[in-house]
């Protein structure tokens, strides 16, 4: 990392990924520095980019979303072209990662249906072969950076 950190920036960023609508004044207090100070120090943190964005953790099942699952798919480096436009247009894909091993790309779905998924896994075919992870349970939820003192 480019930018050297103090215990008063990584108090912050802890903080604000337990909750990132925290009170800059209860920030503030927490690592004793006015209101305006805090501030400083989160635009500066934004601005080089240590924080990416601001997010709100939906409950997925209240919308329906009741099949989650993982998706290996093998796909040739000439399809990426057509590959990356095709993933980034399904609002069904939570997450797409380019990974090493016998499948070039993991994706993270959340469907209503195994119809629907069938589906999707079907127009995935065209670009290879697919192995599926429907998800029974999680016992581990996406977990904040861990920051070191």
């Amino acid at each position: 990392m480019a930018t050297k950190l103090d215990s008063i920036d990584k108090k912050i960023l802890k903080i604000l990924q337990e909750n990132a609508r925290t009170p800059i004044k209860d920030i503030a207090k927490e690592v004793f520095l006015s209101s305006p100070a805090v501030t400083n120090r989160i635009e500066k943190l934004e601005k080089e980019g240590i924080i990416s964005g601001y997010h709100a953790q939906i409950n997925t099942f209240l919308f329906g979303y009741n099949i989650k699952a993982f998706i290996n798919l093998e796909v040739e480096p000439y399809q990426k072209k057509e590959f990356y436009p095709f993933i980034q247009s399904i609002p069904n894909v939570i997450e797409c990662n380019c990974v090493t091993g016998a499948y070039s790309m993991l994706i993270e779905v959340l469907f209503q249906t195994t119809q629907q998924l069938d589906h999707f896994i079907n127009e995935l075919q065209h670009f290879g072969k697919t192995q599926t992870l429907i998800v029974f349970s999680t016992s581990v939820e996406h977990r904040d950076v861990p920051i070191e003192s």
